[in-house]
């Protein structure tokens, strides 16, 4: 792996990463529309109720919408998975994330393996304009309040 590669993946640098729209479309076709982006900035939301940083989505109400999420990537992660799983508590929220598969780190065992599903993506996907694809492995966690002891496991293609 370059320096290049390492100081991207590893790094909190460049912290939002936009969601590709054919994924995106990809995503409701599965679970339908979404209701709500918590996590956006003017130029990549998907939804169009949501959330910038200005708003701080961490401190919102989810309730009651079925929530799209591609969250910052940097150290804050940990706060949207525990904001997703706690707000898919409320009734009538699911809550759909798309993030890094980073299944060694605390967040993803304290919450992702509380999830209903996990869909791993097969392939790599290109965020936002880049040319290149992510240089980590991703994953759609769907938090809807039903823990099933273990997370149904799937896989989702990259690109179809």
């Amino acid at each position: 792996m370059d320096k290049t590669t390492r100081e991207t993946m590893f790094s909190s640098k460049d912290l939002e990463w936009g969601t590709p729209q054919h994924f995106f479309h990809r995503l409701e076709d599965k679970f339908g529309t979404f209701t709500l982006d918590p996590c956006s900035n003017q130029s990549n939301y998907k939804v169009r109720n949501h959330f910038t940083e200005e708003d701080d989505g961490l401190s919102q109400d989810w309730g009651g919408h079925l929530v799209f999420m591609n969250p910052p990537y940097g150290r804050v992660i940990k706060d949207w998975i525990k904001k997703a799983y706690e707000e898919a508590q409320k009734d009538n929220t699911t809550v759909v994330a798309l993030i890094p598969a980073r299944t060694d780190t605390r967040y993803w065992h304290d919450y992702v393996m509380k999830a209903q599903a996990i869909y791993f993506v097969k392939g790599r996907l290109k965020f936002g304009n880049g040319s290149n694809s992510a240089p980590f492995p991703s994953a759609v966690v769907v938090f809807n309040g039903n823990d099933p002891g273990f997370p149904s496991m799937g896989m989702m293609k990259a690109n179809e």
